[in-house]
């Protein structure tokens, strides 16, 4: 599986509010040894949603969680978009979540709050535990939340449990060198696919500095790789220090 964070919200673009699903959402997964295959914010347009997750379904292994745009003003869009993007185009009324609604708010559901049970053909229900307007998801491939961190992040809770991921061990070793990072570039290219390699220059008043990170699920390999940039650290003299290890 690879994990990607839509989070739909011009207020954020606009400075208005700060993001909180990718700290949530990236911090949920690095639990189970994954990460973001990427997180994208994009503004609240029809056109820029559904461009968007037709590129996100091209990639087969996708898991999107998709946060806001699925409320019943006439500025949330993504249950259409999602139609659009990823069904026939048309919205259908859901039974269960039109159930939901209307139990939860009773004449109140009327005549807006309704239009919130108008879903993609073949949606499922994802309960919120928060106040009961239900959110959805469609092929257990896309989740589609509320924009609300204290809606949305229980949901993240209740959906990664379900997915069967394949927890993950990842050995990281770390290390900050005080040389400039092109002197380790010949090291760098004998790195192969399954190392996970992280380079960060750094300048300060005294000089360069290189921060190192070399990771992989294999340990062997993880220390293997990692001590090839030791060994060249102290063949040519340069002064670094080891950091934390996992």
């Amino acid at each position: 599986m690879d994990f990607y964070a839509l989070i739909i919200g011009t207020e954020i673009l606009n400075k208005r509010r700060e993001d909180k699903h990718f700290e949530f959402l990236s911090s949920e997964l690095e639990k189970y040894g994954h990460t973001l295959k990427a997180s994208l914010v994009i503004y609240d347009d029809p056109t820029l949603i559904v461009s968007t997750l037709k590129w996100l379904n091209s990639f087969p292994k996708a898991k999107v969680f998709c946060f806001g745009g699925i409320g019943s003003t006439p500025d949330d869009y993504t249950r259409q978009a999602a139609a659009a993007a990823l069904r026939d185009g048309n919205l259908y009324v859901h039974k269960e979540a039109k159930k939901i609604i209307t139990e939860a708010l009773g004449e109140r559901a009327y005549p807006h709050a309704i239009n919130m049970a108008n879903l993609p053909k073949d949606s499922e229900i994802i309960e919120n535990k928060f106040n009961k307007m239900p959110a959805f998801s469609i092929d257990e491939r896309f989740f589609f939340m509320p924009g609300f961190p204290e809606m949305s992040h229980q949901m993240i809770l209740d959906i990664l449990p379900k997915l069967d991921i394949t927890k993950r061990k990842i050995y990281r070793h770390t290390l900050t060198a005080l040389c400039k990072e092109s002197e380790l570039i010949e090291v760098m290219k004998t790195m192969p696919q399954n190392i996970e390699l992280s380079s960060l220059p750094k300048i300060f008043s005294d000089g360069p500095r290189v921060a190192l990170s070399v990771a992989s699920e294999n340990k062997e390999d993880a220390d293997f790789y990692f001590n090839k940039f030791i060994e060249y650290l102290e063949n040519n003299d340069i002064k670094y220090a080891l950091e934390d290890e996992y």
